[in-house]
C-alpha cells in the first residue's frame, strides 16, 4: 500500500471521527530490515506502529508505557511493578479473571513486564480476533479498578514475590545490594520490584496519581506486527483509544550519578554452600557508542564455553562453577556486572585474581582477529534470531522506541557490532574496566544466614 492510500485512509477515518481526540495522523514509513514498520498518532498522543507479517493467521500485540522503576520516588519504589499485577485485575467493565478468560477462550497468550525504563503489556492472538487485544487494552488503560480490596491483594501477591526473589534467594538478594551499593544518586538505586517498605505502605491515592500520569495513551506505543488489514485495525484503535484524554507527563527529575572514583567493597553472611562474587563497573548507556564494543568485550571473556574467563575458571582450574557477565541495556549509564559462583573449596578472592588477570590484558593487549570474529558472530545470531518471530519483532521495535527512540535500532545496532576493531575492545577496556570505578561484593557462606554487610569502603 502507497504513501497515498494511507494518506486517503487517514482521511475517511478522521472524516467519521466524533472529536480531535479521534483524529488520526500518518507519521510515516520506517525501514526496519527488508520490511517497513508504518507508523500513526491519534490525538490523544497514542503512538501506533504497525508492521505486515502475512506468514501465518496470528498477530502479537505490544502496548509499551515510557514507565520503570526509574520514574519512581524515594519512598514509592516498585509502583511500575505493582502496576504490572494490577493491570491483570478488574476493570469497571470486567470483573477479576474475565481478562485472562476472554483472552485464552480465543486462543490467545498473553503477558507483561517491568523493567528500570518501561513496562510493556502483550497478547499473541489468532489474526481474526485482533479486535479483542484492542478492545482489553484500551479498557484497561482507561478504566481499571483501584480500590482498597484489589491493591491489598496484589500488594500480597508482590511482597510474596519479593521474599521468594530477593529476601530468600542469594543471588537476587546480593544483586540487589550491588546495584544499591554502585548507584547513590540515580533511580537505579533501587530494585524494580520496591523496597518491601514502600510496597506495604501503597495507598490506593499512590495507584490512582500513579496510574491517571503514566497509564495514558500520550505515554503509550501500541505496536502490532502480524496478518492484519491495516484500515480495519486502525478503525477498531481509533474507536477504542480515541476517547482516553491524555494526561500531563511530569518532566524526569533524575540526578545523574556522579563518577566513582574509589571502588567499593562489601562482604555479606549468606546461608550459601558455596562463595559467590559479584562485581560491578559503570558503563555506558545504551545508546551509547562504547556500548556495542564493550558488550563484544564482554562475549570475548564470558560469551560461552570458548570465552576466556570461563576456559582459565571453569575449565582449567576449576574455581568457579557458574559465571556471566553483562553489560546493562539501560537508557542512562548502568553497569558492566560480573557473577561467579565458587566451587567447593575456593574463594571469591582466587576468582578476582584470576578476573584482574584478564582485565589487564585486555587493557594492553589486542584480542585476536579470531576471538573478535566469534565474539560478533555469537551476538548478530542473538540479535537475528531475537527477530525470527512476530512477538520478537514487536518487542525489539517497543524496546528501542522506548527507551532510544528509534523502533529499527536493532539494524543500526547489527551495523555497529560489524565496524568495531580490536583496537576499539581495548580502548573500552581502559575506560571501563578500572577497580576505581567498580563495586565488588563477596557472598560468604553462613549457616545462621546473617545478612550482615561486614565491611564496606
Amino acid at each position: 500500500m502507497s504513501a497515498n492510500f494511507r494518506t486517503r485512509l487517514v482521511e475517511r477515518l478522521n472524516a467519521k471521527a466524533p472529536d480531535s481526540q479521534h483524529h488520526i495522523s500518518y507519521e510515516g514509513p520506517r525501514p526496519f530490515g527488508g520490511d517497513t514498520i508504518h507508523s500513526y498518532r491519534l490525538g490523544n498522543g497514542l503512538t501506533v506502529m504497525l508492521l505486515k507479517d502475512d506468514s501465518a493467521p496470528v498477530a502479537t500485540y505490544f502496548t509499551w508505557f515510557n514507565v520503570g522503576s526509574r520514574h519512581e520516588t524515594a519512598g514509592k519504589t516498585g509502583l511500575a511493578h505493582l502496576f504490572e499485577h494490577l493491570m491483570f485485575n478488574e476493570t469497571e467493565s470486567l470483573k477479576a479473571g474475565e481478562f485472562d478468560r476472554l483472552l485464552e477462550e480465543s486462543g490467545a497468550e498473553s503477558n507483561a513486564a517491568t523493567w528500570v525504563d518501561w513496562t510493556f503489556y502483550h497478547e499473541s492472538i489468532p489474526a481474526d480476533r485482533i479486535g479483542l487485544a484492542v478492545r482489553l487494552e484500551a479498557n484497561r488503560m482507561a478504566n481499571l479498578v483501584l480500590r482498597e480490596p484489589q491493591l491489598v491483594s496484589e500488594k500480597e501477591v508482590v511482597t510474596n514475590e519479593r521474599r521468594q526473589r530477593v529476601d530468600d534467594d542469594i543471588e537476587g538478594a546480593a544483586n540487589e545490594l550491588l546495584y544499591k551499593t554502585a548507584f547513590t544518586c540515580h533511580p537505579y538505586h533501587w530494585p524494580t520490584i520496591g523496597w518491601m517498605s514502600d510496597i506495604e505502605g501503597f495507598t490506593t491515592d499512590d495507584c490512582e496519581r500513579f496510574y491517571k500520569t503514566y497509564y495514558a495513551p500520550n505515554n503509550a506505543t501500541v505496536v502490532v506486527v502480524g496478518d492484519f488489514n491495516e484500515g480495519s485495525l486502525l478503525t477498531k484503535i481509533q474507536s477504542a483509544y480515541g476517547s482516553i484524554p491524555s494526561s500531563v507527563i511530569p518532566e524526569e527529575d533524575t540526578h545523574p550519578e556522579p563518577p566513582q572514583t574509589e571502588e567499593r567493597t562489601l562482604v555479606v553472611h549468606k546461608p550459601t554452600e558455596t562463595e559467590k562474587l559479584l562485581v560491578g563497573f559503570h558503563g555506558p548507556a545504551l545508546g551509547d557508542a562504547d556500548h556495542a564494543p564493550l558488550s563484544l568485550l564482554n562475549e570475548v571473556l564470558f560469551g560461552g564455553r570458548a570465552s576466556r574467563v570461563y576456559n582459565e575458571l571453569i575449565t582449567e582450574k576449576e574455581l568457579a562453577s557458574d559465571l556471566r557477565g553483562w553489560v546493562s541495556t539501560f537508557r542512562d549509564p548502568g553497569l558492566y556486572d560480573i557473577f561467579a559462583a565458587a566451587r567447593t573449596g575456593r574463594n571469591g578472592a582466587e576468582i578476582l585474581d584470576v578476573l584482574d588477570g584478564h582485565f589487564s590484558r585486555v587493557k594492553s593487549e589486542l584480542v585476536s582477529e579470531v576471538e573478535l570474529a566469534r565474539a560478533k558472530a555469537r551476538l548478530e545470531l542473538s540479535l537475528l534470531q531475537s527477530l525470527d518471530t512476530m512477538s520478537g519483532k514487536a518487542e525489539q521495535i517497543g524496546f528501542y522506541w522506548t527507551v532510544l527512540g528509534d523502533p529499527a535500532f536493532a539494524f543500526q545496532r547489527l551495523e555497529a557490532y560489524r565496524r568495531v576493531t580490536r583496537g576499539d575492545l581495548r580502548r573500552v577496556a581502559r575506560r571501563y574496566l578500572n577497580s576505581s570505578s567498580r563495586t565488588v561484593l563477596r557472598v560468604l557462606p553462613d549457616e545462621a544466614g546473617d545478612a550482615v554487610v561486614e565491611g564496606a569502603a
